[in-house]
């Protein structure tokens, strides 16, 4: 009998254990499940609020899209200094002011395009036959100076010519005032250093017409006109006599005047 009592013991005890053990792991369990859904509860929260980001940024305005797109390029062409292709760069800013500038300036010469040349008519075989006897001879005709200053615009140095014109014309003038302007405009067009049309002077020269320009006159630039005339005489005068403008021209008034 007490066998059976000890046995019937044991028993309930087993039970009660197992209950008791089962309770404690459903508990555990439970709490296991809870603390993962607090743990990972922000990462959905962050998904989401990721998710809804993404969905503003594609439904952005043009006007937005266009603006990043823009930065973007600007920060393309950032320098090597700034890494992060930010838009602040101050170098990038400089950069971007003289692209803007280089473009400005470029646009401008184009919309001033070649000046016009002289007025004259048509030359006589007889007077491009004198072309050749002298550079004198070529410089006192328009119809020869036009035809060199063609020559020269294919050396890209036709800013000789124009500077040698500029000072015929300043040579010409009596008002005082009207010598002042156009000894300004001629020194801010061809002498200054940062002219495109700047032309080739030696110091001597240089420093001769800055002392001038304190009183303009009519031959401020009388040594620089002198120079640049000697300098288009010795180095392409003789290209000229040489070239197909100079050839054609006279072979054409040479064939028109066999048929005539």
């Amino acid at each position: 009998m007490w066998r059976q009592v000890l046995l019937y013991f044991r028993t309930h005890s087993y039970n009660a254990d197992n209950c008791q053990a089962k309770e404690t792991l459903q508990t555990e369990d439970e709490e296991d499940i809870r603390t993962a859904q607090w743990i990972f509860k922000p990462m959905g929260s962050e998904r989401m609020e990721m998710r809804k980001r993404q969905m503003s940024t594609t439904q952005e305005t043009p006007g937005t899209a266009q603006a990043q797109h823009s930065t973007g390029n600007r920060g393309s062409n950032a320098c090597c200094f700034c890494w992060c292709c930010c838009c602040s760069c101050s170098c990038l800013t400089v950069r971007n002011q003289d692209e803007e500038r280089a473009r400005r300036t470029s646009h401008e010469l184009q919309a001033e395009g070649i000046p016009n040349c002289e007025e004259s008519p048509a030359p006589t075989l007889e007077e491009v036959n004198a072309w050749a006897q002298s550079f004198d001879k070529l410089m006192l005709t328009p119809a020869g100076r036009n035809a060199f200053r063609e020559f020269l615009r294919t050396e890209f140095s036709e800013e000789n010519m124009l500077f040698w014109m500029a000072c015929e014309e300043l040579k010409q003038e009596s008002n005082k005032s009207v010598i002042e302007e156009k000894a300004r405009l001629i020194y801010e067009d061809y002498i200054s250093i940062l002219s495109p049309k700047e032309v080739s002077l030696d110091s001597r020269v240089r420093e001769v017409i800055n002392r001038n320009m304190l009183e303009p006159s009519q031959h401020t630039f009388d040594d620089a006109q002198l120079q640049i005339y000697t300098l288009m005489h010795r180095d392409s005068y003789p290209r000229f006599m040489n070239s197909a403008i100079y050839k054609d021209l006279l072979r054409s008034l040479s064939e028109k005047s066999i048929e005539a």
